[in-house]
């Protein structure tokens, strides 16, 4: 009896616990926190974050390492020789004889040679400067990362602030038409109305549910992606604050400066302008690759050269008879030639981007600067206000 109650207990308990977490599971999905975030904290975040941000920071740090990498001398190398055995007098036989008048003779042998291989035409330094080139290229690809996430970012959250706008809207418009359909039916009953003018509203009714299911569709694929750049997960609801807007007005630079200023900071272009100079640091470096390195190294006898106890010095370097890096060579010209016709490519491509900028910046300021502007500040400053509709 006291067991049965006891499983009774038991199964009792892990039933409510079950409940409560399925309770607290239904209230998560159901009830997603609220993060509010204007367009300040939403860049910080992004900034201390992003993950691409991250990843293109190590491989800055990893370009930065191949430079000291490239700083670094080649090691020495170690030759040496010694006899092991020898048939009838045994192993590792070492030693000075000396006879009865006093000549000495040495027994066994061992060779020592310390070699360092000595870079010519300047390779080290041609090799360094590549590495810092390419240090210069992964920081110009991490600045044109942000770039582009930094403009999506800044597009999904004023994209979030228009679509959470248009909520409150499609809410209040079907609460209106809600309210209307309830007393169009109550005169469609008592015969004052025609089915059809009642069909009507509700069709109206329809239409603006469907409208506000599809803005909220929108509403979510843009909040996911917002998310994943800010590093938010789980049930979450992003509530974007849209801060006053200021009025736009003509930049007060002329094209000629902006141009200039676009060349110092465009990102596609500087990459551009790197790439050519990598081109052509890297044939400087293919010529000085035809010019054979030295190999230089003191060595030491002890028995089997001309004298015992000799010490030398050795001098070796291949012969450019075959192979004079020809190959190599030819193909970093053509590199250097095609990156040319890419960097003036990438230059007509900036006048235009810069020139095609401009007149729709002027263009945009007219259309602000005339009735729409106050449009814009009723419809963000006050129907917005707190998430809440306020007309």
């Amino acid at each position: 009896m006291f067991k049965q109650l006891l499983a009774k207990s038991i199964f009792l308990m892990t039933g409510i616990c079950l409940l409560q977490t399925a309770t607290i599971q239904a209230q998560d999905i159901s009830q997603p926190d609220t993060i509010k975030l204007d367009i300040v904290s939403t860049e910080k975040i992004f900034l201390e974050k992003n993950l691409q941000l991250l990843a293109q920071h190590y491989n800055i740090q990893s370009a930065e390492a191949l430079v000291i990498q490239a700083k670094k001398w080649e090691n020495p190398t170690l030759n040496t020789d010694q006899n092991v055995y020898r048939k009838g007098e045994g192993w590792f036989k070492h030693q000075t004889i000396t006879d009865s008048a006093g000549n000495q003779t040495i027994e066994g042998q061992y060779y020592v040679q310390v070699q360092q291989l000595i870079k010519t035409a300047g390779k080290r330094g041609k090799q360094i400067n590549l590495a810092k080139t390419n240090v210069r290229l992964a920081e110009w690809q991490f600045k044109s990362v942000m770039r582009e996430l930094r403009a999506t970012l800044i597009k999904d959250y004023y994209t979030i602030v228009q679509l959470q706008g248009n909520a409150d809207l499609y809410r209040e418009n079907i609460q209106q038409l809600s309210k209307l359909m309830t007393g169009m039916q109550a005169q469609l009953k008592a015969g004052n109305i025609a089915r059809k003018e009642y069909l009507r509203v509700q069709a109206l009714m329809v239409s603006a549910q469907q409208d506000m299911t599809d803005n909220a569709k929108n509403l979510d694929d843009v909040e996911a992606e917002l998310k994943t750049m800010l590093q938010i997960t789980g049930n979450t609801y992003i509530k974007a604050e849209a801060t006053e807007f200021e009025k736009a007005s003509e930049p007060n630079v002329t094209i000629v400066q902006l141009l200039d200023s676009a060349r110092l900071n465009n990102t596609d272009y500087q990459q551009e302008v790197y790439q050519y100079q990598y081109q052509k640091q890297n044939l400087s470096l293919q010529k000085a690759l035809a010019i054979p390195d030295v190999t230089l190294g003191p060595e030491f006898d002890q028995n089997s050269n001309y004298a015992p106890n000799y010490f030398g010095l050795g001098i070796s370097l291949p012969l450019p008879v075959w192979d004079r890096n020809q190959g190599n060579i030819k193909s970093s010209r053509w590199q250097v030639k095609m990156e040319e016709a890419q960097l003036k490519d990438a230059e007509n491509k900036l006048q235009n981007d810069v020139l095609n900028s401009y007149q729709k910046l002027l263009l945009t300021i007219r259309l602000n600067s005339e009735n729409n502007q106050q449009f814009y500040t009723d419809y963000y400053g006050c129907c917005l206000q707190n998430g809440n509709l306020k007309v």
